[in-house]
């Protein structure tokens, strides 16, 4: 018997997808439940698992194609004895390996070292999207293996062009580009797709440049009594809560109490409508192997320092694994990007439509500051709020940032909530 394997059906306002990876190739035996094929959305990636157990008889659409919810991807033949996996060769078959041939999506600095270390990429585990093998898993695999010697292999590109190719592996392509300028003294290039993500996120920041007013107020923050409390009480949050104290839980909370003093900072536009929202989602801008992208903390305000952690923690592993869901991307009243966990000392955040403003947060630096009368060293991070103007005054974006110093500043009165 066949069945059909066919897009299920995307998220609201979601009209098609990308397929950027088969799975399986044809002839090989999938169990129930496992996943056939990756599609990318806008924001997600989205997994299809396969109904029942069979054989993959027919690939419909092509790596790289376009496709809308219901259209045919593929046909597996399900069998009797489809639940048990095709018998593997017996020992004697298996003492003289053959060179392996495997057509699995690796990027250029990847396939470069598999190819000078003569290894096999199916024996490494792939920590990247979708299992996919990054270069630091084959560096782990070889410092694990250093005395194994791995059969002979053929690697073959995957059928289409790139069409997918994570900010990590743009390192990969400039090192292959190096190599192949030093080998043959020519000035080579490479072309990729680009992903769909990456497409949104410039279509939605030229939209803020283009539509709204957008300006930034900075200020600066003592960040020693929140690094004290911290230091105080890590040891025992930790072991309480099983999650560790970060910083950003003490900025969500010092956002919120903000925008309960000046509600228009948590308000968006809609046409010649202003929308004042009664709740707190906050937006955490989390950098992923396929860019950045901006889970949704929902009711924020409902959250404890350690429910906020917890969900601050959950969102980093599934954007590390691509598993955040579309309802975890969507909508947010107010967002937070945090800059300096990459070094940044300031810079001016944009707007993330339709939001009218964004607090950026950069990194902490010891510098000389006047207290009493008397220069000082302390802990200070730069703070950037850009706001769009149309709805928010200078006067109150300003006072706003000055709240969240405050807040910052007296952690006291974020958790006695005064």
């Amino acid at each position: 018997m066949s069945i059909e394997i066919r897009v299920p059906t995307l998220p609201e306002s979601v009209a098609d997808a990308t397929l950027i990876s088969w799975h399986k190739a044809l002839g090989d035996f999938i169990q129930k439940g496992e996943n056939l094929v990756d599609l990318e959305t806008d924001k997600v990636v989205l997994e299809v698992p396969t109904p029942e157990s069979g054989i993959l008889t027919e690939i419909i659409a092509q790596d790289g194609s376009t496709v809308a919810s219901g259209d045919l991807l593929a046909r597996i033949t399900v069998q009797s004895n489809a639940s048990v996996p095709p018998p593997e060769k017996n020992a004697s078959e298996q003492k003289a390996p053959a060179p392996i041939s495997v057509e699995i999506p690796l990027s250029p600095a990847v396939r470069r070292i598999i190819f000078e270390n003569n290894l096999n990429p199916t024996l490494i585990t792939g920590s990247g999207k979708g299992g996919r093998i990054t270069k630091l898993d084959v560096q782990d695999y070889l410092a694990q293996n250093s005395q194994v010697t791995a059969p002979p292999i053929e690697v073959t590109s995957p059928k289409t062009i790139v069409t997918e190719m994570p900010e990590t592996n743009l390192i990969g392509i400039t090192d292959e580009i190096t190599h192949t300028r030093r080998k043959n003294n020519t000035r080579p290039e490479q072309r990729v797709p680009m992903t769909r993500l990456r497409a949104k996120v410039a279509e939605r920041l030229l939209q803020a440049q283009q539509n709204a007013a957008m300006l930034t107020t900075f200020n600066e923050v003592n960040m020693q009594n929140v690094m004290d409390l911290r230091k105080q009480y890590q040891d025992r949050f930790t072991a309480k809560h099983n999650v560790k104290l970060g910083f950003m839980s003490f900025f969500i909370k010092a956002s919120i109490e903000a925008l309960k003093r000046f509600p228009a900072i948590n308000a968006s536009i809609d046409g010649e409508d202003i929308i004042y929202h009664g709740y707190y989602d906050i937006g955490i801008a989390v950098a992923s192997p396929r860019g950045l992208i901006v889970p949704v903390l929902r009711d924020a305000d409902q959250l404890d320092f350690a429910g906020i952690e917890k969900n601050i923690v959950d969102f980093g592993t599934k954007a590390k694994a691509g598993t955040l869901t579309y309802d975890e991307l969507n909508g947010g009243t107010f967002t937070i990007t945090n800059g300096g966990i990459f070094g940044s000392m300031l810079s001016t955040p944009i707007l993330n439509p339709p939001q009218c403003a964004i607090l950026g947060m950069h990194a902490i630096t010891e510098r000389a500051v006047v207290e009493k009368g008397e220069i000082v060293i302390r802990p200070i991070m730069y703070l950037a709020l850009s706001y769009d103007h149309r709805l928010v005054d200078g006067r109150d974006a300003v006072q706003f940032l000055v709240a969240i110093k405050e807040g910052l500043e007296s952690p006291a009165h974020l958790l006695l909530n005064i």
